[in-house]
């Protein structure tokens, strides 16, 4: 039951998003709007406003609309003619700007875009997020071995000048190279903050392999450890590191003298360390500062005493921080969403990880089960790929209906009925062998 909850949850949020774009803006532009419904089918319940807007609640949580006043005789659906003022009657769509009515149709992915901004920046403001060092740990490829200076202990800090920081970052660069004939960059720091370089690797055709495209780390011709950066995220309240001058986001760079390049770094130092305050060399708002840290006394699960810090790593974000990070992985996303649509259909991608309905009830039950942040994070992914897909130049689509407000634009007329009616027809059938496809996908792995 979960499951089926948090899906209906899910959607329904996405959609009504989605939809509260078109109808506001459809309002701002003084378009008269019949019906606002979340859900398709029979209504479960309506509420008529003071605008003559039928706000509804339907049946089939799967979909929603605004239906706005059109020009064309005919109405779908019956129970929408109501009567109506002179006022209302002459705002129509059609009558409108092309302007307005594109950002009317623009409004729907930019609320998605807007949604997922907002909840990533809840997220991040909300936690410490753990920073990672993908280190290279071993030099597999014979290629790079002879042809480059690259070696253990050096740390990954971009592909093809874009910036990677996680195997999530990595993993996405990654893929959206594949079909590459060329070279991959990749560039290289030599110990933190020392020095840069770059190493060009040929490749053909690459990740043309489903089993490659599923684990794309493993074909970069070196292998990565993800090392913690030993960043402060947060202090025990309980430590006598507490009482220190230590602060949340200092980066620890060396510990009695000695260099600290990752969390795990200083867990190795204190494990042998007989003394108990620590010499830390830290980073602060781009000052370097020295501070002794006392050290804490506490008895491990074996009753024994040993030292500690009373530190975890992590970074921890500002409100400000928080909201620019959250635009940043929403623009991010929604270039990677459109490149591996691309890529799919240049069949470069496999289309294994497409999900349909069934896919969607499981990721939102998986991730109800796991916590509330991991939920919203999976509403934030989904509404970033909403947006971008409803962009689409496919009939039925905003995307289509921006394409057809171009093609208006360039006749100076309206598109003719018949080819009119023949583009919608085309934009079902491929929404509907999409989602044939993707209810597919989402069987098959369960077989």
């Amino acid at each position: 039951m979960i499951y089926l909850l948090s899906a209906i949850v899910l959607l329904g949020v996405l959609i009504a998003i989605h939809e509260f774009g078109h109808f506001i803006v459809g309002r701002m532009c003084n378009i008269h709007i019949y019906r606002f419904s979340i859900g398709m089918g029979p209504v479960i319940y309506k509420k008529l406003d003071k605008y003559g807007t039928e706000f509804a609640l339907s049946a089939l949580p799967l979909g929603g609309y605004v239906a706005f006043h059109t020009e064309k005789a005919v109405e779908e659906e019956l129970e929408l003619q109501q009567p109506l003022t002179s006022e209302q009657n002459k705002n129509t769509f059609e009558s409108k700007p092309k302007w307005q009515r594109a950002l009317v149709m623009l409004a729907g992915p930019v609320a998605n875009f807007i949604l997922a901004i907002g909840i990533l920046s809840v997220i991040f403001v909300n936690s410490v997020e753990r920073q990672f060092i993908p280190e290279v740990s071993n030099v597999s490829s014979q290629y790079l071995q002879n042809n480059s200076d690259l070696r253990a202990g050096d740390i990954l800090t971009s592909i093809n000048e874009k910036q990677v920081s996680s195997l999530q970052d990595i993993r996405l660069e990654l893929l959206s190279l594949s079909g590459t004939n060329g070279n991959i960059n990749y560039t290289f720091e030599r110990s933190p903050r020392a020095f840069e370089y770059m190493v060009s690797v040929p490749v053909e055709n690459y990740l043309s392999d489903l089993e490659e495209q599923n684990a794309p780390e493993n074909f970069m011709g070196f292998d990565l450890s993800m090392k913690l950066e030993p960043t402060v995220g947060v202090i025990a309240k309980d430590s006598e590191a507490f009482k220190s001058e230590l602060m949340v986001n200092d980066r620890i760079l060396a510990v009695n003298s000695q260099s600290i390049k990752s969390f795990e770094d200083l867990g190795i130092f204190l494990k042998d360390y007989q003394g108990f305050d620590l010499d830390l060399k830290i980073l602060r708002d781009e000052q370097i500062l020295y501070l002794n840290v006392p050290l804490s006394i506490r008895q491990n699960v074996s009753g024994e005493e040993e030292k500690y810090i009373g530190i975890m790593p992590g970074l921890k974000r500002s409100f400000f921080a928080s909201l620019s990070k959250g635009a940043y992985e929403t623009y991010n996303l929604s270039v990677k969403t459109l490149t591996f649509v691309g890529k799919m259909i240049t069949r470069d991608l496999g289309t294994q990880n497409l999900s349909g309905p069934i896919g969607i009830v499981q990721m939102a039950g998986d991730t109800a089960k796991a916590g509330f942040m991991p939920f919203l994070y999976l509403m934030a992914l989904l509404s970033i790929s909403l947006g971008v897909l409803n962009l689409l130049p496919i009939p039925v689509l905003d995307g289509g209906q921006l394409v057809m407000l171009g093609i208006e634009a360039v006749r100076g007329s309206p598109m003719p009925e018949k080819m009119e009616n023949l583009f919608y027809m085309s934009g079902w059938i491929a929404v509907g062998f999409l989602m044939v496809f993707a209810v597919f996908n989402d069987i098959s792995k369960f077989l």
